[in-house]
């Protein structure tokens, strides 16, 4: 099932995407059997079984006559790994690590699809980064690696646009990762039987303008969704609704030569095979 929260109007509701109607993609309204994504992962196969049964007979809108929202406007948890493709590790001056880079997001950072990247006044050294993101359907603490997968609700997007020179002011990164209005996510989760297993395998890719800068395989990652699940879940307790940003390819702004850092004015886009594509613009900060 392909989901998503949209707006048609009068407020973000949980729509399932169908697409290849007649007339084009589009959205079935959910939202009088489950108002959103987290009651619906909070209500387990119940209320999937619900909005599966209701997807007939709701009424549709074009998804190019919506505007996408953000799958879950304030998760429990946001949590992001760092350095988790091989190539990207050795761009930034690191060695692949034996134990993921993490660290964490928060809601005023992220934004919906569609909605603008914010250029800060602070900085402009802006950075793109497309990252497959899943969120936690079944939560756990101590959980393995061989029960991992069913733990996932379902797979999404993620641009975990950073901040660079805010990045590297300290050896935390948090700062150049929560500007406000610089995490786009959405805008669609697609449950785990539409996708390989993991979601391994899958191409991840990044655009500025249509210029591709990233191309990368999500079978390239180091640390496996399942493997991810497992080593957080040492930390803390997984629950519904939580979300976990793998981390991003090789490709980046900052180590182009010279740097090509997103400008006002930009489009940058995230697309994964499978899953879709995470468009927005990129708008100064007035």
């Amino acid at each position: 099932m392909r989901l998503m929260m949209f707006d048609a109007g009068d407020g973000p509701r949980l729509g399932v995407v169908i697409a290849h109607e007649t007339g084009g993609d589009r959205v079935a309204d959910v939202s009088t059997v489950c108002p959103d994504l987290l009651t619906l992962i909070e209500g387990g196969d119940a209320a999937m079984n619900t909005v599966a049964n209701a997807v007939e007979g709701a009424a549709r809108h074009s998804l190019s006559e919506v505007t996408p929202a953000l799958p879950i406007k304030r998760p429990g948890k946001f949590i992001c790994v760092g350095l988790n493709y091989a190539a990207h590790a050795r761009e930034g001056g690191h060695e692949p690590p034996d134990y993921p880079s993490l660290f964490a997001r928060f809601p005023m950072s992220l934004v919906a699809a569609e909605a603008p990247v914010i250029l800060p006044k602070a900085s402009d050294k802006l950075d793109y980064e497309a990252e497959l993101t899943f969120i936690i359907g079944r939560g756990g603490r101590h959980i393995s690696e061989a029960d991992g997968l069913t733990h996932v609700f379902g797979y999404t997007m993620f641009n975990d646009v950073s901040l660079r020179d805010y990045q590297r002011k300290t050896r935390q990164w948090t700062p150049g990762k929560n500007f406000d209005g610089t995490g786009p996510l959405g805008p669609v989760v697609v449950t785990p039987d539409e996708l390989p297993p993991g979601a391994s395998g899958l191409r991840i890719t990044s655009r500025v303008n249509g210029e591709t800068r990233q191309n990368s395989n999500t079978g390239d990652m180091i640390f496996s969704v399942a493997r991810l699940i497992a080593i957080i879940s040492e930390v803390m307790t997984l629950e519904p609704g939580d979300i976990i940003a793998t981390g991003t390819p090789s490709g980046v702004a900052h180590a182009m030569n010279p740097p090509g850092w997103m400008t006002a004015g930009d489009r940058v886009e995230v697309e994964i095979e499978g899953i879709g594509v995470l468009g927005n613009p990129v708008v100064a900060e007035t």
